[in-house]
């Protein structure tokens, strides 16, 4: 069937025109006269004239600059690509009479400074911002940056920077210039002059804590993350060496590799009087240990003390600027290097001696190699028990095991035998490794519970060192007790067939120096503090051998001489 023809056509049906857009509103001002009259889709004025007379147009373009000055013709406004609000002004300064503006928010006990300063969106370490009212790391400060949108949706609205110090106001922008954050910016970055640091061990200071608790500097906890008290009690031994402590406190390392800037902000941390906190959390030194051992040494795995200390004096010596050939390049081998002599002979077995080994005449072969840590070797414990049928822990002096360097006592190494024998001049400090733990057959570590026995002062070093003519023959060579780590076996449940299994607990040992105001032997009375983790408890010094030592760190004496009617060591 055909198609019926519309009666009347679309055009006579329809009276209005299309929607115009939004930028045709002005030209349809600009066309509209001042008297309103439509017809049809097209302007009239009232007697029925033209709009497109001289008088008309001159008529709407003064109604068009009246609605630009009212605002109603924004060009902004019509614009789809604008936002629907606009964005804050930024500013150079604050406003007159609001200097300390949004001050009052800042919470400093939500603050934590110690972990590893990554934006917590972008986990970006490049201009990172902290915020003081959440404490929350975010990247920037610009009208797109992490920061910016955190103060818009949050109002939180000061964050410093944490490469600067400076304090900014966002989303305004401007730096806050007010001395009621020097105590913040003291935590993020503690700065001492060379008078506060040679003080640390004369003058006891009693510091408080936001909470009002308080703590001694220097002899805080350290916070164990997960498993890392192997590297908290290197740290707190290292952190009471005196000449390697105010190097890295005093020296400007901001050149130098992360590992050595890292580790001096930890140990101004450590001694920080004015803490809001009386622990120190090692989460960013360790996130830079672990990146530069290829994770060997992290914060998830318990590893040996004395490896890590190895390694680490190793790297922070080439992080310092130290040679691999050149003896004493840096400060850390100038601390802990010394020089061992090594004599070598073969041993040979003849038919005509029977079953006996007898060592030939031959050449001695003699060598010098430098060291950082002694290693001390434990007599085997015993495997029955004593006449008592009880298992006795057994001791033995540390001036016996120290016999290993008289260069007279000769110890079988594989198909030779070894003497060892200590050269001038030794080194400020030693660093002394019992060796507690050796791989049995089923290549599992086994223990040596041995007690060293021990006094922590006046130890006498000159029978294990050759003689040599810039030292007077017959003097005594003083060595003083700073450090202290001790081992202790922990018995654990276990899912294995043994059914119960070891866990290694490390604690530290320091030595407090500022209670007579003196060192060496002029101390009356030595005063120590033992440290696990977040636990730091008061230690008598005549109990400190009845521990497990695993390493020792002796302090040589200024002044020879001293000292020789006090305890002598064992």
């Amino acid at each position: 069937m055909a198609k019926r023809h519309a009666e009347e056509l679309l055009e006579h049906v329809v009276a209005a025109d299309s929607p115009a857009s939004k930028r045709a509103r002005l030209q349809e001002v600009k066309q509209s006269a001042p008297t309103n009259g439509f017809t049809n889709g097209h302007d009239a004025t009232a007697d029925g004239s033209d709009a497109s007379t001289p008088d008309v147009l001159a008529a709407a373009d003064a109604r068009h600059e009246e609605l630009e000055e009212a605002g109603a013709l924004d060009e902004d406004v019509a614009d789809d690509s604008q936002p629907a609000i606009a964005a804050p002004t930024r500013q150079t300064a604050p406003t007159e009479g609001y200097d300390d503006l949004y001050l009052d928010t800042i919470d400093r006990s939500l603050l934590d400074f110690d972990f590893e300063k990554l934006c917590s969106v972008t986990l970006s370490n490049i201009n990172v911002y902290a915020c003081l009212i959440c404490g929350k790391y975010y990247q920037g400060r610009g009208p797109k940056s992490q920061a910016y949108f955190h103060a818009l949706e949050e109002r939180h609205h000061v964050y410093i920077n944490m490469g600067t110090k400076k304090v900014y106001v966002l989303p305004e922008g401007y730096e806050v210039k007010s001395s009621s954050l020097d105590d913040i910016k003291f935590v993020v970055d503690p700065q001492f002059s060379k008078d506060e640091v040679a003080q640390l061990d004369k003058r006891r200071v009693v510091a408080y804590d936001l909470q009002n608790k308080p703590y001694n500097p220097g002899f805080v906890g350290m916070n164990n993350i997960k498993a890392n008290d192997y590297f908290n009690v290197i740290s707190q031994a290292l952190a009471h060496v005196p000449p390697l402590r105010n190097y890295f406190m005093l020296e400007d390392l901001s050149t130098r590799p992360q590992l050595a800037q890292r580790f001096s902000i930890l140990l101004r941390k450590l001694w920080n009087p004015r803490a809001f906190k009386s622990h120190v959390s090692p989460h960013e030194l360790l996130q830079e240990i672990a990146l530069r051992s290829s994770k060997r040494y992290n914060l998830t795995t318990q590893s040996d003390p004395v490896e890590f200390l190895s390694w680490f004096l190793n790297n922070l010596h080439l992080a310092l600027g130290g040679s691999k050939t050149k003896p004493r390049s840096s400060i850390i081998q100038h601390i802990f290097q010394g020089h061992l002599r090594i004599e070598s002979q073969a041993i040979t077995a003849r038919a005509d001696a029977g079953d006996r080994l007898r060592f030939e005449d031959a050449a001695i072969q003699t060598t010098t190699t430098p060291f950082s840590v002694l290693t001390l070797d434990l007599p085997p414990a015993p495997l029955f028990q004593d006449e008592r049928e009880s298992h006795v822990i057994p001791q033995v002096p540390l001036t016996t095991i120290l016999q290993k360097y008289d260069g007279v006592r000769a110890h079988e190494q594989l198909s030779k035998r070894v003497r060892y024998r200590l050269l001038h001049p030794l080194p400020p400090c030693l660093l002394m490794h019992i060796k507690r733990f050796e791989p049995n057959k089923f290549l599992q570590s086994q223990r040596n519970p041995t007690i060293v026995t021990f006094s922590p002062r006046a130890l006498d070093m000159s029978p294990y060192v050759q003689p040599d003519p810039h030292h007077p023959p017959g003097e005594p060579i003083w060595y003083d007790l700073v450090a202290n780590v001790t081992h202790e076996a922990v018995r654990v449940r276990d899912d294995s067939v043994e059914g119960e299994a070891e866990r290694k607990v490390w604690r530290c040992q320091v030595l407090d120096r500022r209670e007579s105001g003196a060192s060496g032997g002029d101390r009356d009375k030595d005063r120590w503090w033992e440290m696990q983790d977040l636990y730091v408890s008061e230690s008598e010094a005549e109990t400190l051998h009845t521990k497990e030592s695993y390493l020792m760190v002796w302090e040589r004496r200024k002044t020879p001489g001293k000292g020789k009617g006090k305890a002598m060591a064992r």
